[in-house]
């Protein structure tokens, strides 16, 4: 019976973030724009609570959260306001419900990516350090892929247009501690959601890049 249940909850859970992401693909590019770009915050909302609840056995996982969200925030503070580690940048108004200036969500996204790119790296490989390593490149790939289209959605915008060299590294100083945090507590999570809640930000994202012309004329 429990078994059963692990299943069930970890299938419902990738079968919603499917129906959100695609459906966000869909409305953005062909149908009410605004409106599905305005849905964002439910969608990382949605995302987040699956991901708490899938994890629900390995009760780690909340701590890694709760350090990733109030990194992620601090680091994200100090970025606006100052232009320390990520540039100078600012926050659009899509993302929902600010803290000095920073989303509440940044800080979600950032316990999101953590235990997303972390899990993902320890089903793949042995080896401690590469699993850092991993950990932290997946998440400066999706950050990759976000960064051209962020002003579009207003996201974030950096001072020039374009994010520096700087906003790179800045990401890779802040994943790194945060991935070694994960990897160090030793996690173990067996279901799959991780993993599908990775490729479908990665797959959303990359669309949405690759259709980037006519997301500027539907905005």
């Amino acid at each position: 019976m429990e078994i059963k249940e692990k299943i069930t909850s970890n299938t419902i859970a990738i079968a919603l973030i499917w129906l959100f992401h695609v459906s966000g693909i869909v409305g953005i590019l062909y149908g009410n724009s605004q409106w599905f770009v305005g849905a964002t915050p439910l969608n990382l909302t949605l995302s987040f609570v699956l991901l708490l609840w899938t994890s629900r056995e390995n009760k780690k996982v909340y701590l890694v959260a709760l350090v990733a969200f109030f990194v992620g925030m601090i680091a994200e503070g100090l970025g606006v306001h100052y232009g320390l580690i990520f540039g100078n940048y600012s926050y659009g108004d899509a993302l929902g419900v600010k803290f000095k200036e920073v989303p509440i969500l940044i800080g979600i996204n950032w316990s999101i990516l953590t235990i997303c790119c972390a899990a993902i790296a320890r089903s793949m490989v042995n080896n401690y350090f590469i699993r850092i390593l991993l950990g932290v490149a997946l998440m400066l790939l999706l950050d990759f892929v976000i960064e051209p289209i962020a002003p579009v959605l207003d996201f974030w915008e950096f001072e020039g247009g374009k994010p520096p060299l700087q906003n790179f590294i800045g990401w890779f100083l802040v994943a790194l501690p945060l991935n070694i945090l994960y990897q160090s507590l030793k996690i173990e999570l067996k279901e799959s959601y991780t993993h599908h809640l990775f490729f479908l930000q990665l797959l959303f994202f990359m669309i949405l890049l690759l259709q980037l012309n006519t997301l500027q004329n539907a905005l």
